[in-house]
C-alpha cells in the first residue's frame, strides 16, 4: 500500500473512532480529558505532514495509541468492556484496561522520541539513545500523573472517573512502572524495523 494512502486510512480510522466515541460517552468531562492528547496531536501531525513525515511504523503506533485513548474516553478506563472480559477470564480484582493504556504511554512515545532524536539531533544509535528515549517516555508518564493530580485538585471527587485508580493506592507507581516497561520493550522489539524504515525514508 502506498504510504500516503496508508496514512490517510489511519487518519480516517481515528476520525471514525472519535465520532463513535463522542456519541453519548459515560462522562463528557472525562471524555474530553482522555481524548485531549488525540485532539492536540492530530492537527500537529496534519500540519507537519509534508514538511516532516514520520515513518509508517510510527504513524501506525500513534494510531493504536489514539484508539486506546478514544476507547477509554468513551467508557472511562475502569469500565471498558474488554477490560471486564479479561478481569472475568483471569479472575482479577479490577479492570486492567488502564494498565494497557500506561504500557502504551511508554511504548508509543518511546518510538516517537527515538525517531525525533535520530532525525533532529546528532545522537547516534547506542546506549545513550536507549537511555534518553527511556527517560523521555518516563518524563511523559510522570507529567501525565501530574496532570491527573491537578485535575483531582480542581475537580475533587468528580475526577474519579478520569483517575481510574479503582481503590489502588499504588496506581500512580504502577502507571509509571508500566510506561517504563513499555518504553524498554518498544526499543528492544522494534528498533531494527524502525532503523530500516528510517533508512528507506531517508533514501526517498
Amino acid at each position: 500500500m502506498n504510504s500516503r494512502v496508508l496514512h490517510l486510512s489511519l487518519l480516517g480510522l481515528v476520525a471514525l473512532a472519535m465520532a463513535i466515541s463522542a456519541y453519548q460517552p459515560f462522562d463528557r468531562a472525562t471524555w474530553y480529558l482522555e481524548v485531549g492528547p488525540v485532539l492536540i496531536a492530530a492537527p500537529v501531525l496534519w500540519f507537519t505532514y509534508d514538511r516532516f513525515r514520520l515513518t509508517d511504523m510510527v504513524y501506525i503506533l500513534i494510531t493504536v495509541h489514539a484508539l486506546i485513548l478514544i476507547t477509554g474516553g468513551h467508557y472511562t478506563y475502569a469500565r471498558v468492556p474488554a477490560g471486564f472480559w479479561v478481569q472475568d477470564l483471569l479472575d482479577l480484582a479490577r479492570n486492567h484496561y488502564d494498565r494497557l493504556g500506561h504500557v502504551a504511554q511508554g511504548f508509543i512515545p518511546a518510538m516517537v522520541a527515538r525517531e525525533l532524536l535520530l532525525r533532529l539531533t546528532p545522537l547516534k544509535r547506542g546506549g545513550w539513545l536507549f537511555l534518553l528515549v527511556t527517560c523521555v517516555a518516563l518524563a511523559i508518564s510522570a507529567f501525565y500523573e501530574l496532570i491527573e493530580w491537578w485535575v483531582a485538585l480542581y475537580m475533587g471527587g468528580e475526577a474519579d472517573e478520569f483517575l481510574a485508580t479503582q481503590g489502588d493506592i499504588w496506581d500512580t507507581q504502577w502507571d509509571m512502572f508500566l510506561a517504563l516497561c513499555g518504553a524498554i520493550l518498544a526499543q528492544l522489539g522494534l528498533s531494527r524495523l524502525h532503523d530500516r524504515q528510517l533508512a528507506a525514508l531517508n533514501a526517498n
